[in-house]
């Protein structure tokens, strides 16, 4: 059975109560992880504030930052083992599970080696006086990780608040966390103080509630539905805290007539096809202006049919869906949009080997998308790919601009002046110029507008949210 770490010490939920974990590649139960409440969730918080003032809390920032690096090259030593848990947790094909342990890796590595990079300012004042700006920790941090990248989000949340000298607790989703449980295992190996990582697995609803709503936290960093986002704000709300929100997203392709479209039709598919679909930044809109629409989506289309899905084992191009309800969430869609009558262009192929009880579904891409139709404007979370087109580039913006989200974009033109221009337009907090990718490396700032949240993950700017400043005002006459 897995195990939390509370306080430097593997343990069980106070209750005793655990929680089936259900394979997506084939439905069966292989595991179970401790089902915590507030009683498990006070004493990481708990455990968490006494390191700030413990051997965690008096560690200079060159210290943090070597065991950081540390468990960097702990994660890389272990990227297999850590890249099968992924895949079995998730269903994701493999090579995906290892890039993610790639990325893992890097944010232990970027944010340790920045952690003594992070100064202070002098502003000038009155004459008698010196003013000198601190950056200092928040304290206890709390990080809501989702289930589509379990360790690779671990990291991204968790590092530059370990970097800013903050201490954590993280509750990881309860469809996928085993190995981000085991990230922390391998942080008490590379030195950690007790209490400055602490995680703790449970559902939603009892353990994540119970640490958004603690009293005694500082931050809250919470990647997942707009629903829950919502919660979130209001429990950050209650006790006066700041959070960061890492929401939904609609992300559109806009593909201009000088476009290169032999990159933009293969780019457009992994696009949305990356993790089955289950990315908050999936480009599940394709915006093609009109005079190469036709050409341009029966170019997507061939490349779509070629789309096969199958186990992690099979290593194909996507995996299952997480869970049941996730499958069923995705097949609705595509069923309804079939029932209105949009032209489905292209469906990809689902192994004939996959086990009957696993949560597959069929990568579709349908065609004549109205902006009023919910293909348009509401998020799948699976490998579903809507084409719309577009007359010119003021109408280009509108459509891209049309939903009530704005993660990220793809702008695919080779005119520099028509880049910029569309580039500013867009409402959004990332935008790929003749590109694309999931959020982009961890050097670049990432976040949401609109309902796609607010705060900046990723890059320095993280460590600018995971800190909090203070300002030293000294007449000395």
């Amino acid at each position: 059975m897995a195990h939390m770490i509370i306080d430097g010490k593997a343990c069980q939920a106070v209750s005793g109560n655990t929680l089936e974990v259900r394979s997506p590649v084939d439905g069966n139960v292989f595991e179970h992880i401790p089902r915590s409440d507030a009683r498990d969730i006070d004493l990481a918080v708990r455990a968490a504030r006494a390191a700030l003032s413990g051997e965690w809390g008096l560690l200079s920032a060159t210290e943090r930052g070597r065991l950081m690096q540390t468990l960097g090259r702990l994660i890389t030593t272990h990227a297999e083992e850590l890249a099968q848990l992924e895949a079995r947790d998730t269903g994701k094909p493999m090579t995906t599970a290892r890039n993610d342990m790639v990325v893992l890796s890097r944010y232990f590595e970027f944010y340790g080696g920045a952690a003594d990079k992070v100064h202070g300012e002098v502003i000038p004042f009155l004459n008698g006086y010196q003013v000198n700006l601190l950056r200092e920790p928040l304290g206890v941090t709390a990080h809501i990780i989702p289930w589509n990248y379990p360790a690779q989000m671990m990291g991204r949340s968790i590092a530059p608040a370990l970097a800013m000298g903050n201490a954590v607790v993280v509750k990881p989703a309860e469809d996928a966390c085993l190995s981000c449980l085991r990230i922390a295992e391998l942080a008490l190996q590379a030195g950690f103080p007790r209490g400055a990582l602490n995680i703790v697995s449970g559902l939603g609803e009892e353990a994540g509630a119970a640490l958004s709503n603690h009293p005694d936290i500082n931050f809250i960093s919470f990647t997942g539905s707009n629903e829950v986002g919502v919660l979130i704000q209001q429990a950050a709300a209650k006790h006066a805290v700041k959070c960061t929100l890492e929401l939904g997203g609609k992300s559109p392709h806009l593909v201009f007539e000088d476009a290169n479209l032999e990159l933009a039709a293969s780019t457009v598919v992994r696009g949305i096809i990356q993790n089955t679909g289950q990315t908050c930044t999936a480009g599940s809109r394709l915006l093609v202006q009109q005079s190469i629409h036709d050409t341009f989506v029966a170019l997507v289309a061939e490349k779509f049919k070629q789309v096969r899905v199958g186990t992690p084992e099979m290593n194909l191009d996507c995996g299952p869906v997480v869970n049941p309800s996730q499958q069923q969430r995705v097949n609705r869609f595509i069923e309804q949009a079939k029932a209105s009558g949009l032209p489905v262009l292209a469906q990809g192929q689902i192994d004939p080997g996959v086990p009957a009880d696993g949560y597959y579904v069929m990568p579709t891409f349908f065609g004549a998308v109205p902006p009023d139709h919910p293909l348009a404007h509401q998020e799948v979370f699976g490998p579903v790919l809507a084409a719309m087109p577009f007359t010119d580039e003021a109408h280009a913006i509108a459509l891209a601009n049309g939903t009530d989200y704005g993660l990220l974009a793809a702008v695919w033109t080779e005119n520099g002046g028509r880049q910029q221009r569309v580039a500013k337009a867009l409402k959004c907090g990332q935008v790929f110029i003749n590109s694309f990718g999931a959020g982009g490396g961890v050097e670049l700032p990432f976040g949401g507008v609109k309902r796609s949240g607010h705060g900046r993950e990723k890059g320095f700017l993280a460590l600018e949210e995971m800190s909090t400043t203070k300002t030293v005002i000294q007449f000395h006459g």
